[in-house]
């Protein structure tokens, strides 16, 4: 009888925490990820109305690593190629610290941001100033600055 070797399992780069439409949604608002961001992830709901919205989707879409989404409200001339998800980070919440313009009645506004997450074992924070512009009639992220 001949012994066969398992083949090690192999995890995909960037495998997404499981998220459902009905878990509570990762940016932090009162409702369920189908009736917050997830709507705007999958197109159900157009595009997010202000730019504190998109930068709360955009938050979660890292969160669930949605790739296209990122990529689609991502202004075109500061565009990446692809979006390069450290398969070792774990986003663990939101808090919204200041929004400035970025309603219907603007086309910028910025939203500053601090992002918690674990990375290797490690907790740590990220804090932006993200700028937002309308492009097409669209909130989309155009670039921030990162602070300790």
């Amino acid at each position: 009888m001949s012994r066969r070797k398992t083949r090690p399992r192999t995890v995909p780069a960037a495998v997404a925490p499981a998220v459902t439409p009905g878990s509570p949604c990762p940016c932090g608002l009162d409702a369920a990820y189908g009736a917050c961001c997830g709507r705007f992830h999958s197109g159900t709901a157009g595009t997010a109305p202000t730019a504190e919205l998109l930068m709360r989707s955009r938050y979660s879409a890292f969160v669930v690593r949605d790739e296209a989404y990122l990529l689609r409200t991502w202004a075109p001339e500061t565009r990446p190629g692809e979006v390069d998800f450290d398969p070792a980070l774990r986003w663990t919440g939101l808090e919204i610290e200041a929004a400035t313009d970025g309603t219907a009645f603007h086309q910028h506004g910025t939203v500053t941001f601090t992002a918690g997450y674990v990375h290797g074992g490690e907790q740590g924070a990220l804090r932006e100033r993200s700028r937002f512009a309308r492009h097409e009639g669209a909130w989309v992220y155009v670039d921030g600055d990162v602070s300790e």
